[in-house]
């Protein structure tokens, strides 16, 4: 293994490293990161959760001038989740360098407090291509001093539509700059499209096969009419409290989430055409643990970082191999073991012999009649989310939130989830047991000296 503190960096900066937990270098990191810092460009294949973002975020760090105020480096994401994700980790790895400002500009908010933050300067930015584009357009924002520009999950990117966007956002960049693409597939597509951006780029591809000790891997035959009733025998069976399912279109969505509310699930849809508020919600109550299955598009739950995934169900089998192995990498995390299920029909067989190729090995399937119904009971997450009609633009904070329940609101600190605190709301999550007596009690009480408006997420019951 290779160690953190094997790489050139300043000792502030490996200390900062070891407090945050970065002892042994993931396999992205060792391969990328010498030649990040000698000041190469890179093209590098990996998955979400291989450890990317401090693939690049060390190396445009290491060169920073804190002391210049003006934009030195430039993270482009698909998503608003993963531009804050990747804002909020290169946060945590500048925490050695003094007043280093970090600035997320992503569509779904208003442009007016963007602009007047970028007027008092930052240092790095982490956007989405289209709002970056409106800035340059406003001419609100000046990247004539970029020194690395960074292309997060570039096919993701090139997916969603934003060629154009990524080619007039390099020509408002210096000529000399460090580019870092990343890119979860590396399609021909992608390569052509880079090809201009990047100067003697080394290639790295990091295996992107999942273990089979980790996730455990079933086929179940369907056809394609009952394929959501297979769904929710999954569910009986398995009974996994976040459970992530996979469609093919955003329309199949909508309607396995339909079918499983109707059979008493707690079930939210996620795909490209929600508003920001309702994506925001959706994730936070997945997140949490308060709703049980998310069914979403690929192009939705990328940039996803849930860390606790009991099970992902490939609804509709993936036409891309990588896109498969992508998907069901989502749970198994770390040291947890996680089970990936697939619903295969007659005409998805050419999909899972590519499958079985790219694995190097034949899938496992198991007859649909081993779904057993063992525990009727219905199958509740165990959270609840309790939305506060005020957040940071009120001053309001985590720990605030947090002592009024363990406070006047009676709780134990292990009866009270994640909580997630934006500008003009919070969420919290309370163990579901508990949820309506904390809630008379907090209603009563006050955060802050203050009473704030509250009511549940979604369903009550």
């Amino acid at each position: 293994m290779h160690a953190f503190s094997s790489l050139a960096l300043p000792a502030p900066f490996l200390a900062n490293l070891a407090s945050l937990g970065y002892q042994e270098m993931t396999a992205i990191q060792a391969a990328g990161l010498p030649a990040v810092l000698s000041g190469r460009d890179l093209i590098a294949q990996a998955k979400t959760g291989s450890g990317k973002t401090a693939t690049f975020g060390i190396g445009l760090l290491q060169k920073l001038n804190p002391r210049y105020f003006g934009i030195q480096a430039l993270v482009l994401c698909p998503t608003r989740e993963l531009a804050d994700q990747v804002a909020n980790e290169l946060r945590r790895l500048a925490r050695h360098l003094d007043n280093v400002k970090v600035l997320t500009l992503c569509g779904g908010v208003p442009m007016g407090p963007q602009i007047g933050s970028l007027e008092h300067g930052a240092h790095i930015v982490v956007g989405t291509p289209g709002r970056i584009q409106d800035h340059l357009y406003r001419q609100t924002l000046d990247l004539s001093h970029i020194g690395t520009l960074v292309l997060d999950e570039a096919d993701r990117m090139v997916d969603m539509g934003f060629v154009d966007d990524i080619g007039r956002i390099v020509e408002a960049c210096p000529a000399r700059r460090q580019t870092l693409l990343f890119s979860a597939t590396y399609p021909d597509s992608i390569r052509r499209i880079a090809a201009p951006f990047l100067r003697d780029p080394l290639e790295i591809k990091v295996e992107s096969q999942h273990s089979a000790s980790r996730i455990e891997q079933r086929f179940y035959e369907v056809t394609n009419e009952d394929r959501n009733a297979a769904v929710a025998e999954v569910l009986r069976h398995y009974r996994p409290t976040s459970a992530l399912a996979f469609c093919n279109t955003k329309i199949h969505c909508r309607e396995l989430v339909a079918q499983l509310q109707e059979a008493g699930f707690s079930a939210l849809a996620l795909y490209g055409e929600l508003d920001q508020r309702d994506r925001d919600e959706t994730l936070v109550r997945f997140a949490n643990r308060s709703v049980t299955v998310l069914v979403a598009t690929d192009v939705a739950a990328r940039g996803l970082d849930i860390q606790t995934l009991d099970m992902v169900i490939n609804v509709d089998v993936s036409r891309d191999t990588e896109v498969h192995v992508h998907r069901i990498g989502r749970t198994g995390r770390g040291s947890d073991k996680g089970m990936a299920i697939s619903l295969g029909s007659p005409s998805d067989r050419k999909w899972v012999k590519l499958i079985e190729e790219y694995q190097g090995g034949p899938v496992r399937w198991f007859e649909r009649d081993t779904l057993t119904d063992a525990d009727a009971s219905p199958l509740l997450p165990p959270m609840r989310t309790l939305n506060i009609a005020a957040g940071k633009k009120e001053k309001l904070r985590p720990g605030d939130i947090l002592g009024a329940l363990t406070g006047d609101g009676g709780l134990g600190s292990g009866q009270v989830g994640k909580i997630n605190v934006f500008d003009f709301q919070s969420f919290v999550a309370i163990d579901r047991n508990v949820a309506d007596q904390a809630f008379q009690r907090l209603s009563a009480a006050k955060i802050k000296g203050r009473q704030f408006k509250m009511r549940w997420l979604g369903e009550t019951g």
